[in-house]
């Protein structure tokens, strides 16, 4: 079984990451191929990792971002793998094992068609100006095999899993969504819809760039407004009706308490924001903050 891992590259620096995958495919003697596609990161970055032409299989050079999923689509153009297995550039392999331990889950299993292998973040707090994501990470994304399981598509993320070349194919990403936020749960979603099962097993990868908090609140409210592109979209909203903030947004419209939750959001809107790029906050505020958005958003045209 041949593996062909595929890295989406956008201003970051993946020569350890390519390395240290190199190492285990050297020592393992692992069947598999590295593929890079840079979404027309700045200049500085592409210097940098133009080193990595020769240590790869290809690494392709975009002259203009092509976004989130349509990069992850076009990695069926030039891979050969049964499997294809997607990491985020900012990640960090911390496993001498880590592409055996996937190899050897689809030989012992061939149906698996979808396998997520985790993530994990440093287990002591950083500084307050990274809190923010870093405590989002811990409380709700770092979870375990066992967590994971029993809500698989809700917890599916693609930082770092493995498809079937054939599934990807037939169930691509949709080049719809371009902007950051929730195209990793549409996807799930997509493969749900279809029955196709979603596996996860405990291979994570260690996430290696926390933003920092503004940073970070910036990516949400990005986040928040490709969601309510979705939401518009009445056959996607019913798919996405599972996420814990859709579900939120349909009980407050059911209940019909969508104009006195705006009221309220617009009061404590600014204080909020303050309060949540000061980082060590409860998570319940940032649940806040993100449903306030969404309902701003879903009322604009």
């Amino acid at each position: 079984m041949k593996l062909s891992i595929c890295i989406p590259v956008y201003n970051f620096d993946v020569r350890e990451l390519v390395f240290d995958l190199k190492k285990e495919i050297e020592n393992n003697k692992v069947e598999a191929e590295i593929i890079l596609i840079d979404d027309a990161s700045d200049e500085s970055f592409k210097s940098i990792n133009t080193e990595l032409q020769d240590e790869v299989q290809t690494f392709v050079f975009l002259e203009n971002n092509i976004g989130r999923t349509r990069i992850r689509n076009l990695f069926l153009d030039f891979t050969q793998g049964d499997y294809l297995l997607f990491l985020d550039c900012d990640g960090k392999v911390i496993s001498n094992t880590f592409l055996l331990r996937y190899i050897r889950s689809v030989t012992n299993n061939p149906e698996i068609d979808v396998m997520y292998g985790g993530r994990k973040v440093a287990v002591s707090p950083p500084d307050d100006a990274h809190y923010l994501r870093w405590k989002f990470a811990v409380e709700r994304e770092n979870l375990s095999v066992d967590q994971r399981q029993k809500k698989p598509y809700l917890c599916f993320q693609t930082n770092n899993f493995i498809i079937k070349r054939k599934i990807l194919k037939e169930i691509p990403f949709s080049s719809e969504f371009q902007k950051y936020g929730y195209e990793d749960l549409l996807f799930a979603m997509e493969l749900k819809a279809k029955n196709v099962r979603v596996d996860h097993i405990d291979n994570a990868i260690f996430n290696n760039d926390l933003e920092e908090n503004s940073m970070y609140l910036g990516k949400v409210e990005e986040s928040v407004e490709s969601l309510a592109k979705m939401l518009k979209n009445t056959k996607l909203r019913v798919k996405l009706e599972e996420v814990k903030l859709v579900s939120l947004f349909n009980q407050i419209e059911k209940a019909s308490l969508k104009t006195v939750f705006m009221k309220l959001f617009r009061i404590k809107e600014k204080r909020l924001k303050k309060n949540l790029l000061k980082g060590n906050v409860s998570l319940r505020y940032l649940d806040f903050y993100k449903l306030g958005l969404l309902l701003k958003k879903m009322d604009r045209p």
